[in-house]
């Protein structure tokens, strides 16, 4: 797939292009560029998940010490670790991690995975991953907001009928309206004044019976990892990045644009002072079984290509997609976790048993 082009100029971000496999062209349900390749269960809004005060406990790190209101260990002076942190979550069909990394002093990337019955009874499983724009105001927030709204209109939609793309689209937009509206809110206590507004990448996948739908603003990732090891993986997005502009328009090498200081700017975002808001939407119909992985540039910085991520991909991912994602994060750490990172997995076809429900 060739690299997308997006508007000049943009925002700083992490990313760098990759190599894609071929997937030739099928069927549409409604829009968009088509590829070949009963009950909603979903999570709460990270935004209003409720902090655990820290005050009175232990010290993480000297055991000694106890623990402010600010959550620094009054003994050594520790910042404790924070609610985002780390987080994991799996329901059947699909499971996300998200981690601060080794560098970043919070994470402020965010996730939402979600299933429901599709009005015919069809399982509909779904990842929504976001990054939060580290030079924006409130980047932890963008991401958060983005996540919850993306997650919420797509399966909205899809319980109400919608295709898949049209979903998909709609989602994006969701989730440009919720963090483009937290621009519009004040300043939290004790934050330095605003230079711009709040903003994040966003990449979203949701498998439907035998369809395979991607949706995404930014450089955050999707890849389809085939079970069978010896058939071609491929990159399922085309980041929204200076770079990848080069790239496409011919006017750079990819070694070229990559090796530019102006590489990993982003030319396309969720917030109120994004250029332009162009959702990407495509759907894919693979005749395998495999799995997708989402994911932000935390990940894929460490596993570039598609055949470099199927290379870090365990063989059993689509049986034990939390151990797959944990494992894919371990990628990361291992490799200097310069950056937060998220991924989900979501095995192909959908391993749910009974529509929308988690497992107990």
């Amino acid at each position: 797939m060739p690299d997308a082009a997006g508007p000049s100029g943009g925002r700083t971000g992490d990313g760098r292009d990759g190599g894609t496999g071929e997937v030739p062209a099928g069927g549409d349900d409604g829009g968009g560029e088509t590829l070949f390749l009963g009950v909603s269960a979903r999570l709460s809004d990270p935004r209003e998940e409720p902090v655990p005060s820290t005050r009175g406990s232990v010290c993480v790190a000297c055991g000694v010490g106890g623990v402010d209101d600010d959550g620094y260990c009054e003994h050594c002076g520790h910042a404790q670790p924070r609610q985002r942190d780390h987080q994991e979550k799996e329901l059947e069909g699909v499971a996300a991690v998200s981690d601060r990394g080794l560098r970043h002093h919070r994470n402020e990337d965010a996730f939402a995975v979600a299933a429901a019955s599709l009005p015919d009874g069809t399982p509909a499983v779904a990842a929504v991953v976001c990054d939060g724009v580290s030079t924006a105001y409130r980047p932890d927030d963008a991401s958060a907001a983005a996540s919850a709204a993306g997650s919420e209109s797509l399966l909205t939609a899809l319980e109400r009928g919608a295709g898949a793309q049209d979903a998909m689209r709609g989602a994006l937009l969701a989730a440009f309206d919720a963090v483009s509206a937290l621009a519009e809110e004040g300043e939290r206590p004790g934050e330095r004044p605003r230079n711009n507004a709040p903003a994040c990448t966003c990449v979203s996948a949701v498998v439907t019976g035998p369809l395979l739908t991607v949706g995404w603003i930014g450089d955050s990732r999707a890849y389809w990892i085939p079970d069978d090891r010896s058939r071609p993986p491929s990159r399922l997005t085309e980041d929204d990045s200076w770079a990848a502009r080069m790239v496409a328009a011919g006017l750079m090498s990819e070694a070229e644009a990559y090796a530019d200081e102006r590489a990993h700017a982003i030319t396309g975002w969720l917030g109120a002072d994004a250029v332009e808001v162009d959702p990407h939407v495509a759907a894919f119909q693979p005749d395998e079984p495999g799995v997708i992985v989402v994911c932000t540039d935390g990940l894929w910085n460490y596993a570039e290509s598609a055949a470099e991520m199927a290379e870090v991909v365990p063989a059993d991912a689509r049986s034990r997609p939390l151990a797959g994602a944990r494992a894919l994060l371990g990628v990361a750490l291992d490799g200097g976790g310069h950056d937060n990172v998220t991924v989900a997995v979501l095995p192909f076809p959908a391993a749910v048993s009974r529509a929308g429900f988690p497992p107990a």
